[in-house]
């Protein structure tokens, strides 16, 4: 039997998990992007160089490699690529059309409100605009170009910095939702359009950060009431089939605001950043990122159903709040012996580091188990307390 080759936008270190998997059902795996001395690319068959956002070229390697299946798993940018590929090749993925609506967020909030699911007001910058609101790259992930404007005169700024993070130069202002409970940022899956796998999480910032609505931590499960995760279920299971999305991971932003409506702010068609599938597969024992090699190549899916968590637990985001040369990683040793299960540090003594204003500003994660959701919350809440990122200058 021919080898099947599968094809990973991106070199990213979430890649590595998506590497293993692919690589334990003897599948080729492809890595490509325009950077060479990405991680990912130490660990995959083959790397090849071309840019994830140039479709055209993606899919003339893609052709000539023969490939059987593409991802673009953790990597936003190459998400509306990969679909195109697929398209063009008859490869398994959400269609290209529906790709295009969620990755885009104008088109996806257009299609919110045609469809009458709830979504926050939108303004111009000329409409008379009740603060506070968003402003937001219509393109980007990760937080980045993200600030919130409390008064007409932060407006500019905001709208300049959004544009300076988008692809396109497009932006969106939009109402800012004060959160009932705290807001979700996990992973789910569905297997022919039916939602198999609805996780919801608490996400927690670092009010200190250069920029605070980036996520610094997240744990499970939610605080958000069970009728409430139940109408999101039912939410995202009605946006899938309207999408015919079929079978695919998806990384999800939803929330509660103090208006009581549910939202789903954000649903992208691939696996998230910040090792959310792997602490995922920790806590519940379900493997979403084999489920997507499988269903990236058409293999037979395992079965799988909505989370069960095994106690309660958090990732938390290694950053530095201030940019210089990185000297250690400080974990108070009692803390690790009763919480601690994985320390992944990405940097090394005297390695540069920025401060944290997005995602990719991201120096390592550590992975914690609490006895209780309100334990998690309370250790969460003092991180200063048992861990200290030391930065030099």
């Amino acid at each position: 039997m021919k080898q099947k080759k599968l094809m990973l936008l991106g070199g990213i270190r979430y890649l590595l998990p998506v590497i293993e998997a692919a690589h334990k059902l003897g599948v080729y795996v492809i890595t490509a992007d325009y950077l060479p001395d990405n991680i990912a690319h130490k660990y995959s068959d083959e790397y090849v160089n071309v840019s994830i956002i140039d479709r055209e070229a993606v899919l003339k390697v893609a052709q000539e490699k023969q490939i059987d299946g593409i991802l673009s798993f953790g990597v936003d940018p190459g998400v509306v690529t990969a679909a195109y590929v697929a398209d063009k090749m008859g490869l398994p993925s959400p269609p290209l059309a529906s790709v295009e609506i969620l990755q885009n967020k104008d088109k996806f909030r257009d299609f919110l409100e045609a469809n009458g699911f709830n979504c926050p007001k939108r303004y111009q910058p000329t409409d008379e605009i009740e603060y506070p609101v968003i402003v937001k790259p219509v393109d980007s992930a990760g937080s980045k170009g993200c600030s919130r404007v409390n008064a007409p005169s932060e407006l500019a700024a905001a709208i300049e910095y959004a544009r300076s993070e988008s692809h396109s130069g497009r932006i969106i202002i939009e109402q800012f939702l004060t959160n009932a409970y705290s807001s979700s940022d996990t992973d789910s899956f569905s297997i022919d359009n039916e939602l198999v796998f609805c996780s919801f999480n608490c996400q927690h910032f670092d009010a200190t950060a250069p920029n605070p609505y980036t996520p610094a931590a997240y744990s499970w499960p939610s605080d958000m009431p069970i009728a409430a995760q139940e109408e999101l279920r039912r939410e995202i299971q009605r946006l899938i089939k309207l999408l015919n999305l079929g079978t695919s991971i998806y990384n999800i932003e939803t929330r509660v605001a103090t208006d009581g409506k549910p939202y789903i702010m954000e649903l992208s068609p691939r696996g998230g950043g910040n090792r959310l599938s792997e602490v995922l597969k920790l806590a519940t024992g379900q493997d979403l990122i084999e489920n997507s090699v499988r269903g990236a190549l058409s293999l037979p899916m395992m079965p799988m159903s909505n989370p069960s968590y095994n106690g309660s637990w958090a990732e938390f985001i290694v950053h530095s709040n201030k940019t210089g040369a990185f000297s250690a990683l400080e974990i108070d040793k009692d803390f690790a012996a009763q919480h601690l299960v994985q320390n992944d540090l990405w940097v090394k003594p005297n390695d540069r580091v920025s401060a944290f204003t997005g995602a990719n500003q991201t120096i390592g994660t550590i992975v914690l188990k609490f006895d209780s959701h309100k334990q998690a919350e309370e250790v969460l809440a003092r991180s200063s307390e048992w861990h200290r990122v030391v930065v030099d200058g």
